[in-house]
């Protein structure tokens, strides 16, 4: 979904031109795919009452994960570590990323920081947010007279 002006801060055209390319992907029923070079990748899904975000976290010591909740906005942060090799070994092939990361994600409501469930399995991190109380959606009896 193209964000308004409001929500995605200063304007930038790149980020116009990757939301329009997620739009139309949506539009034609492709699924989301991470841009090249993201790391973690994640899914997320949101109801009423909050969202849960899984990571692919493969290799990574939850004890090296760092996860910040502020706002509307989570962020994902760690070390990969880096294979060791034999001495004087050569790279051949290098395409698993290796080395700090952090990727921060903008989710469509305020995050309560102080329900936020964290767990990870066989490397899959996965996040329970929920909303706060004053922003889950309410439904209204309506009275009749």
């Amino acid at each position: 979904m193209v964000r308004p002006y409001s929500q995605s801060g200063p304007w930038n055209p790149w980020r116009r031109l990757r939301d329009l390319e997620q739009e139309m992907r949506r539009l034609f029923g492709e699924p989301d795919r991470p841009r090249r070079g993201v790391f973690p990748p994640v899914n997320i899904w949101t109801n009423a009452d909050g969202a849960v975000v899984t990571a692919e976290l493969p290799g990574v010591d939850p004890k090296d994960m760092e996860i910040v909740a502020v706002g509307n906005t989570l962020t994902l942060g760690g070390q990969l570590g880096a294979p060791e090799f034999a001495e004087g070994s050569v790279w051949h092939r290098r395409e698993r990323p290796s080395g700090k990361f952090s990727r921060s994600i903008e989710l469509p409501f305020a995050i309560d920081p102080d329900s936020v469930e964290a767990r990870c399995r066989d490397g899959v991190l996965e996040i329970r947010l929920q909303r706060p109380e004053q922003q889950k959606p309410r439904k209204i009896t309506v009275q009749v007279d």
